[in-house]
């Protein structure tokens, strides 16, 4: 089963993807996440997200397009990436989901993936 974890990171952790002083310590631990799941061979796809100050939100009402810069919504987490996982159940993907960085200062998303509609 394929599902996708959405990372959401907290505005400190988005601070210390850069941060000297703590860049290493935030990478260090995505590093050894990403290699294990690379080691398990559940990685389909995933990427990291810049920052939320670079997001662009767009809705249409009544047929006219809205542009926002940043997120729409105001939280305490943001969206800082995702990976497309394989694994053979939910609790599994939850296992994978625990196990990120992000789950000790933010939350995983998990979602199943639909299936191709033919």
């Amino acid at each position: 089963m394929q599902f996708m974890m959405m990372l959401n990171e907290t505005e400190a952790d988005f601070v210390a993807r850069t941060e000297p002083g703590q860049s290493a310590a935030y990478w260090g631990g995505w590093t050894a996440f990403i290699g294990a799941m690379a080691l398990a061979g559940v990685i389909v796809k995933g990427d990291g997200l810049q920052g939320p100050m670079l997001a662009t939100t767009v809705r249409v009402t009544d047929g006219k397009r809205h542009v926002q810069d940043g997120p729409f919504a105001a939280s305490r987490e943001q969206l800082g990436g995702y990976f497309v996982i394989e694994v053979p159940d939910l609790d599994t993907a939850l296992d994978w989901a625990a196990k990120a960085p992000c789950a000790a200062t933010g939350s995983v998303e998990r979602r199943p993936i639909l299936p191709p509609m033919l």
